[in-house]
């Protein structure tokens, strides 16, 4: 059975949030394997992530750039985590995945495949840049990979995903994983300098 996308969203928080939790103070510096930022900058980026696309699942403008540092507080991480909770039941609203939502006037459905992306992608970056484990959901991996390869052309001309990264024999081998952090241009065998 195909789950909805509140179901999704969730197995992903349950995933991403532990990790946003494990991420120590003194590797806020650290580089990540999304080379525009820092561990501190995509962990805000993440939290601006959803918080904003609690918006967009209610059909309202998102805010992206302009609102507060989210890591300014001490708790920072058990915000994210209740903002995750949040998110996920903004998209469990009925009608929530669709029409259209966001400035671009996206179908919802959509949009809701792009934070499901983020806060899988993202909960792996921030995993392999603090050391920590991390194996997302199954059927998240399925759900992103089939959404994913339709978006990625546009995803790309707009800086949101770099060139697909090689996979040894041309990811014949790979694990569903390996594929998707591939096509969103991040190496799968990426360490910590």
């Amino acid at each position: 059975m195909t789950k909805n996308i509140s179901d999704l969203l969730r197995a992903a928080a349950e995933r991403t949030v532990p990790v946003v939790r494990g991420v120590p103070d003194e590797k806020l510096p650290a580089t990540t394997p999304c080379a525009e930022y820092d561990v501190r900058a995509l962990a805000g980026h993440l939290f601006e992530v959803v918080v904003n696309f609690q918006r967009l699942a209610a059909k309202e403008d998102s805010a992206f750039g302009g609102g507060p540092d989210h890591l300014a507080e001490a708790a920072w991480r058990d915000a994210f985590a209740a903002e995750c909770e949040a998110l996920v039941t903004a998209w469990a609203v009925p009608g929530a995945d669709q029409g259209t939502t966001g400035a671009m006037g996206m179908p919802a459905a959509v949009v809701g495949r792009m934070v499901l992306g983020d806060l899988t992608v993202h909960g792996w970056d921030l995993a392999r840049a603090t050391g920590q484990e991390y194996a997302p959901d199954p059927a998240v991996v399925d759900d992103l990979l089939d959404a994913f390869a339709e978006l990625a052309p546009t995803a790309r001309t707009m800086g949101a995903f770099g060139a697909e990264h090689p996979l040894p024999d041309g990811g014949a081998g790979a694990s569903p994983f390996d594929r998707l952090l591939a096509l969103t241009g991040r190496d799968p065998d990426w360490t910590r300098p």
